[in-house]
């Protein structure tokens, strides 16, 4: 059985009389990195301050490794938490080498032992021990924070919006290393990001924040698929919710009939929604929410509603196009189809690929 690194339950905390934590849970296994992700002001950089140690919450406890380090009456030091913290910021000594960045929080057996030169390959700056931080590009100084972070090997890794102040190429490749580093050297890891891309890519699992609660934690794929509420569903990548009704399993909505996924509104999953209507007969006919991924949205000359074009943005991989349906009913649709533009005020045929997600209301 996989030991929970990281415990968080009932965890409270105000700044005057604004709540910033309204009773978070988490659970992080031994291993694995989860990124906390939520827009400005949702909790999550209070969130890692109250694990790190540089806050006190107000109610609520904090596990480390099954160390209680915050509780009633139980407040341990940052110091003294064996939790170590990259900041946005690299925050490197000036006047000490790489190397010795890397090396500060280590005994002289440890220096000895090689750790610092393993962890500085790890994130891909083997040899670089000798330099100072002002001879390094602002990526390459993160990598070292990271390195300083790994090399007691603490038991927690909390990394807080790390990549944000770098360029959006070097942001990817800086990703992709970190989580090979974390990975290489088994650590665990809290990301606190809101980069929905970032969160996706990198992490194990996804907490998403909303003024100071989890509103979901799973999976990237599920957070993505198959969002808890239609505001992580518009928080987490773009989103087409329109109005419907489910009839038999089977959302009837602007775009036509549209087969449901997961759990229909009311509690019953899809399948047993549909074998319920059809022994008595009848469909359900509630009202509900449905949301479709601008993805799944197929456009064609033909064999489906008619939509007029009100724009297409292209963006290199992809295109976003705006379409508006004849109620009036905006959608959005991602193609891949290079070369081709469609005008606006053209119309095109759209239909939806896969199932749709349902909520109620």
């Amino acid at each position: 059985m996989t030991e929970t690194m990281l415990a968080v339950a009932g965890l409270t905390k105000s700044y005057g009389t604004v709540p910033a934590l309204a009773g978070v849970d988490l659970a992080v296994p031994s291993g694995t990195l989860l990124a906390v992700l939520g827009p400005s002001g949702c909790g999550k950089t209070t969130l890692l301050r109250c694990v790190a140690g540089f806050e006190r919450a107000d109610s609520g406890a904090v596990a480390v490794a099954g160390r209680p380090v915050a509780a009633d009456r139980v407040h341990v030091p940052p110091h003294r938490r064996r939790v170590a913290v990259v900041p946005q910021e690299g925050a490197l000594f000036p006047h000490l080498s790489v190397a010795d960045n890397v090396g500060y929080g280590l005994d002289r057996a440890a220096r000895r032992s090689g750790r610092v030169e393993e962890v500085l390959a790890l994130v891909g700056l083997a040899g670089y021990g000798p330099r100072m931080p002002h001879q390094l590009s602002g990526g390459q100084q993160q990598r070292v924070a990271v390195a300083r972070a790994l090399a007691p090997r603490p038991p927690l890794v909390l990394l807080d919006e790390p990549f944000s102040a770098l360029d959006a190429q070097l942001r990817t490749e800086l990703r992709a290393d970190v989580r090979q580093a974390l990975r290489a050297d088994g650590a665990t890891a809290v990301l606190v990001t809101h980069d929905q891309g970032e969160a996706l890519s990198m992490a194990d699992a996804v907490a998403v924040m909303d003024a100071g609660r989890i509103v979901q934690c799973a999976p990237p794929a599920e957070v993505y698929r198959d969002p808890a509420t239609p505001w992580v569903a518009r928080f987490v990548g773009d989103a087409v919710l329109l109005p419907a009704t489910v009839d038999d399993a089977v959302a009837l909505t602007p775009l036509g009939r549209l087969p449901l996924r997961g759990p229909v509104p009311g509690g019953a999953t899809a399948g047993a929604a549909a074998r319920s209507a059809s022994a008595s007969g009848a469909g359900g006919g509630r009202a509900v929410t449905v949301l479709i991924r601008p993805e799944q949205i197929r456009l064609a000359a033909s064999g489906g509603p008619l939509a007029t074009v009100v724009r297409q943005d292209f963006h290199g991989h992809d295109a976003l196009t705006t379409l508006r349906l004849d109620d009036g009913t905006v959608l959005t649709a991602r193609t891949l189809d290079e070369g081709v533009a469609l005008a606006p005020g053209a119309q095109v045929a759209v239909t939806v690929r896969g199932e749709v997600r349902a909520y109620a209301g």
